[in-house]
């Protein structure tokens, strides 16, 4: 499928998109994928066995997540979702995808990101989320508190994008959960050499969790459900 088919900037303004800009600047986006693309979604995204985010490897995915991505990081995508962020231009950033297929119970903890992203965006890819707020993204207004809450939490159902400019108080978490976690992410980030780095430290992760994946799950077994962790 075609990226122009699979996103549309313009549905960026549907009128049940959130968009605020204080305490920091984010969007809740729903209904931005076509329902017609979700099974090829589903049977082309990647079969990690580890959880976490790990690089986009194109031979890893099929057809119609390589278009997904594409779509993504395209500059007029990357410039409608500047624009609804006060950033002008945003395309002109380097982008670094990752994807996620599932989590365990020590990711999740709140945290801004790293200084070097100027903006994150998530597109989600589960047909279905039947655990409650588990796993559901806070946006928060405390670094402190998970239940400090911006706006309602969100649900990673097809086809929502949440999208937010990163800052010293762009705080965001979710309640532990272990389990399938569909994400795209896209970060756009300050320079090449933060791209360099930052890829590089995703595939030792991956190397480390394909050695070590059991003792991954135990870390995060049983931790606060406001715990944080530094950027």
């Amino acid at each position: 499928m075609p990226a122009t088919v699979l996103l549309d900037p313009a549905n960026l303004e549907r009128p049940d998109t959130l968009n605020f800009r204080v305490p920091f600047a984010c969007l809740v986006a729903h209904d931005q994928l076509p329902n017609g693309a979700r099974i090829a979604l589903e049977r082309d995204f990647p079969k990690y066995s580890e959880a976490g985010f790990f690089p986009h490897d194109p031979d890893a995915c099929g057809p119609s997540v390589n278009a997904l991505v594409a779509a993504l990081t395209a500059p007029t995508f990357a410039d409608a979702v500047g624009a609804r962020l006060g950033i002008d231009d945003l395309g002109r950033y380097p982008a670094m995808v990752t994807l996620c297929r599932s989590v365990n119970q020590r990711h999740g903890t709140v945290h801004t990101d790293s200084r070097s992203k100027v903006v994150t965006a998530l597109a989600y890819l589960n047909p279905t989320w039947p655990h409650a707020s588990d796993g559901c993204l806070r946006l928060l207004a405390r670094g402190d508190d998970i239940d400090a809450l911006l706006a309602p939490e969100v649900k990673p159902l097809y086809g929502t994008l949440v999208a937010f400019r990163r800052a010293d108080n762009s705080f965001h978490g979710y309640l532990p959960y272990a389990g399938e976690r569909r994400i795209i992410q896209v970060a756009w980030l300050r320079s090449e050499d933060d791209l360099r780095r930052k890829t590089r430290l995703g595939l030792a992760s991956r190397f480390f969790k394909q050695l070590a994946g059991g003792l991954d799950r135990r870390l995060g077994a049983g931790r606060d459900r406001s715990a944080a962790h530094p950027d």
